[in-house]
């Protein structure tokens, strides 16, 4: 592996489950000697946790699209100079449930705001430092949603209750962010069952992570 470590994404609309095959994930790469550090965007650390509550909390509905986005990339700045930052430079691999490509489907696409105006105001929050790697999780947004309602365990926040015409429209930005890095995004069919989707995605893992080692 190089100096700088490997730098791991997943991306998907709700309800593709990618929670819980990151965790499967996880376990089963450590069980084979794979040193990784899992978090998740917003979040991850003190700070961008608190932020994640203020946006995703379900009765903030009146926040602005603008708002939403910097937002976001408060939290990715705090969380990238905390825990990513340092882990990568610790010859770790770093394994994040959303990263940059979130925001550019969820808000530069689906919100309107434009990819392009995103991605600047994400380039200034985390500098040059994208995926090595992003596994895109791809499904129709109806089935996303259908498995959100009948997951009762399952965090509800402002963003699963936006319309299926928005969520349609997510799906639509993540397929333009494809186009744009076709090298980085692999895409995996998130619609097979948990078992197909975890070895779909241990099997790009592993591919990646050997040819980085060697």
């Amino acid at each position: 592996m190089n100096n700088q470590g490997f730098f791991i994404t997943i991306e998907g609309p709700e309800g593709a489950g990618k929670t819980t095959v990151m965790s499967d994930v996880v376990a089963q790469l450590t069980s084979e000697g794979y040193e990784i550090v899992s978090t998740r965007e917003p979040g991850g650390i003190r700070i961008s946790e608190h932020i994640r509550e203020v946006i995703l909390n379900n009765t903030y509905t009146e926040m602005d699209g603008r708002t939403e986005a910097l937002l976001y990339a408060a939290a990715r700045r705090q969380h990238l100079v905390e825990k990513i930052a340092p882990a990568l430079k610790d010859n770790k691999i770093v394994l994040c449930d959303r990263f940059i490509d979130a925001s550019l489907a969820y808000q530069g696409y689906a919100r309107g705001l434009g990819i392009d105006e995103v991605l600047s105001i994400n380039e200034f929050a985390i500098g040059k430092l994208m995926p090595n790697l992003t596994l895109l999780f791809d499904l129709e947004p109806s089935i996303g949603l259908n498995r959100i309602a009948q997951h009762d365990a399952r965090e509800k926040n402002r963003l699963d209750a936006e319309s299926l015409a928005f969520h349609e429209s997510v799906r639509k930005g993540y397929q333009e962010v494809v186009k744009r890095y076709p090298s980085r995004i692999h895409v995996i069919d998130a619609s097979k069952s948990q078992k197909e989707v975890t070895d779909n995605v241990l099997k790009v893992l592993r591919n990646s992570l050997d040819s980085c080692m060697k």
